[in-house]
């Protein structure tokens, strides 16, 4: 660890073109990053594509005025958007998912032993604050409330005092920013899918800029896709897309198929949707016996996690989106 807290006191800040970062053209608009990345800087995805919302992150991290809340649904690359944006700016990023049980412990940090001596080991917060780094903090809305509460005065840029290391005091570094993302927007779940989450203090809320997500547009799903199982035809992923789109249309009760509302219980992530291409490659060798491993890999990416009436209906979506043609791609 002491190699590690040299390398972020060695951290240089730098000025960087915005627009040359994010789009490869000349802005103008100065954004702070770092001069090159550290152990804790997120790898880069070269065939990462932003997806709208990307705007009001990089006019978020324009300064350090207001931590930000992100919230969408599951799998739509709410903590990937905030890595990848940290990846480019060579930002160190320090992450921690909460909890109903967390304790300010584990964010702040806590006193260990190490041969015989003890010593006090920094949380993920203390060491964005210090050093100037991006705290992530995963499922907020699942904090219990009055956990979360203790959040504020640092959510307000005060310092963070920690009496288990002597008293010190940190005054946060004018480059730390505070991200959370979770599945709601902390009023609780409408749903009935994102069980654990917790109504979170207005209060508290009230402290976070925030930015919904959703999930990809069809033709900014396709590309990536297509670099991930390039031994799928583009007709075939061009297909998986647009029944994954109406999936989520039917989730949300926006679909085309009326009959089905309120029927599907399960959401199509883009997570999903990757692992099912993934395992329409791997489970080829079915097509041998008769069997579509596109049909095979969705019951294995999404049917089984639904209940048995969205499962059928799955099946019955899936009969219709893909022919026996998709059954033969080899």
């Amino acid at each position: 660890m002491t190699q590690s807290i040299t390398e972020l006191e060695n951290l240089s800040a730098v000025e960087m073109d915005a627009g040359s970062v994010f789009s490869g053209r000349a802005s103008g608009t100065k954004i702070m990053a770092y001069s090159s990345p550290s152990t804790f800087t997120p790898a880069t995805n070269p065939n990462y594509l932003f997806p709208d919302q990307s705007g009001d992150l990089i006019v978020w991290s324009l300064d350090n005025h207001d931590p930000l809340y992100i919230f969408g649904p599951q799998g739509s690359g709410k903590s990937c958007l905030v890595k990848e944006l940290a990846s480019r700016l060579n930002y160190p990023v320090f992450e921690l998912t909460g909890h109903s049980r967390l304790e300010f412990p584990e964010l702040a940090g806590h006193l260990s032993v190490k041969d015989g001596q003890m010593f006090f080991q920094y949380g993920p917060l203390s060491l964005a604050m210090k050093f100037g780094g991006l705290f992530l903090l995963n499922e907020i809305d699942l904090l219990d409330p009055s956990t979360a509460a203790v959040l504020n005065w640092i959510l307000d840029g005060f310092p963070l005092c920690i009496p288990e290391n002597g008293g010190e005091l940190i005054t946060p570094s004018p480059m730390f920013r505070f991200a959370a993302t979770a599945n709601t927007n902390g009023s609780s779940d409408e749903t009935g899918l994102c069980h654990g989450t917790l109504r979170q203090n207005s209060a508290f809320v009230d402290r976070f800029w925030l930015c919904e997500t959703g999930y990809p547009k069809a033709d900014r799903e396709v590309a990536p896709l297509a670099k991930i199982a390039p031994a799928l035809p583009s007709a075939l992923l061009s297909k998986m897309v647009e029944f994954a789109s109406e999936v989520r249309k039917l989730f949300r009760g926006s679909g085309s198929e009326s009959r089905a509302e309120n029927l599907l219980d399960v959401a199509f992530s883009t997570r999903t949707l990757i692992r099912w291409a993934r395992l329409a490659i791997k489970f080829r060798p079915p097509v041998k016996q008769g069997v579509s491993p596109i049909n095979y890999a969705l019951d294995r990416t999404l049917a089984f996690r639904a209940s048995s009436e969205s499962e059928a209906f799955l099946h019955e979506l899936s009969q219709r989106f893909f022919n026996a043609e998709s059954a033969g791609h080899n």
